[in-house]
């Protein structure tokens, strides 16, 4: 079925999602995505029956797979949802486009580059809609952030800090600290200041980084310096050690904008410019949380887009091909790569 031909089947009636996999990322987006009233979580997946049943039991979804080829071949499934483990995404997200099913899938949007590139190739082989899950970009706030950037409210860019740090676990089982499973603070926390500043300036052309890392060889606490030709610089950092503040802040040659802690969901920033007051924008309510990703699927699969402009497929690459070099720097290889 062509993009054309499931935009048109999709129109006036709520969007049918499967969710593949069924922990705790996957059971938030079930709830929130519930609750839009055009759309609809019609089945679940996962390698276990029992959990497949006990997700499907607990959120009212008719159909539960213990197998992820029952889900990605169920005719009444119109898009899936990808929220299993970092190192699954490839295998999850291909089997879908396979079976010529569009997909969301989780960040990061796989282990590397060279797996990312695999699942965009085939999506545009395939005329099918393809998507990382970076909800960051389909926020409402953040958008106005980048509109009024770009409107040049805070003159050239010349600096952006971010960071995203917890404590985490120390039990060297946990899929955090398992470099089969892509653990490390990196893909799971620092994909979100990368993507925050690529989003503004797009792939740098200089990457540095420094890490502490476990004795599994996995990063706990990585500070990168990504710099541009333009004389702009990003200093981000990541950690599992330490609660940082999880904010930040987009410096320019006339002014700054700040976001305050929870920068990858904001409902709020500060414009600050010399000689007048703050100015603050909010969000304007209505949607939340992951609600933003989901409504820009529906909206891309009723129009037969098969990228979304607010998250694309070129973008998702280069921020892969950052959180490669960034490993490189710091001597993190997981066995995916080779």
């Amino acid at each position: 079925m062509t993009a054309g031909q499931r935009a048109q089947e999709a129109q006036g009636r709520a969007v049918r999602w499967g969710v593949l996999a069924t922990g705790g990322i996957a059971a938030r987006f079930t709830a929130e995505v519930r609750e839009l009233p055009d759309a609809e979580v019609v089945a679940v997946a996962s390698r276990s029956e029992a959990s497949a049943k006990e997700f499907a039991g607990r959120f009212g979804i008719p159909r539960a797979y213990g197998e992820w080829v029952g889900l990605v071949n169920d005719p009444e499934v119109d898009v899936i949802y990808v929220a299993t483990p970092h190192s699954a995404h490839r295998t999850a997200a291909g089997l879908a486009l396979a079976a010529g099913k569009p997909v969301l899938c989780e960040k990061p949007f796989t282990l590397n580059a060279r797996e990312a590139e695999e699942l965009v190739s085939l999506a545009r082989e395939r005329g099918l809609f393809l998507m990382e899950a970076m909800w960051t970009y389909c926020n409402p706030v953040i958008l106005r952030l980048v509109e009024i950037i770009r409107d040049g409210a805070i003159g050239d860019i010349r600096t952006i800090q971010a960071d995203f740090g917890f404590p985490g676990p120390t039990d060297p089982t946990h899929r955090l600290r398992d470099p089969a499973l892509g653990g490390g603070a990196l893909l799971d926390l620092g994909v979100y200041p990368i993507s925050f500043a690529q989003m503004l300036l797009g792939e740098p052309d200089r990457v540095q980084a420094e890490a502490l890392l476990s004795p599994e060889g996995v990063d706990l606490n990585t500070g990168i310096l990504l710099g541009w030709d333009s004389g702009a610089t990003a200093l981000l950092t990541c950690s599992l050690t330490s609660p940082t503040p999880v904010t930040a802040t987009v410096s320019g040659t006339t002014g700054r904008i700040e976001i305050p802690s929870g920068f990858f969901s904001a409902d709020r920033f500060t414009l600050h410019r010399p000689d007048t007051e703050p100015e603050e924008f909010t969000a304007d309510g209505g949607l939340y949380g992951l609600q933003y990703e989901a409504a820009e699927v529906m909206r891309c699969l009723r129009s037969g887009e098969t990228e979304s402009p607010l998250v694309p497929l070129n973008g998702t690459l280069a921020v892969m091909r950052t959180l490669d070099a960034v490993r490189d720097r710091i001597g993190v290889r997981f066995p995916a790569d080779g």
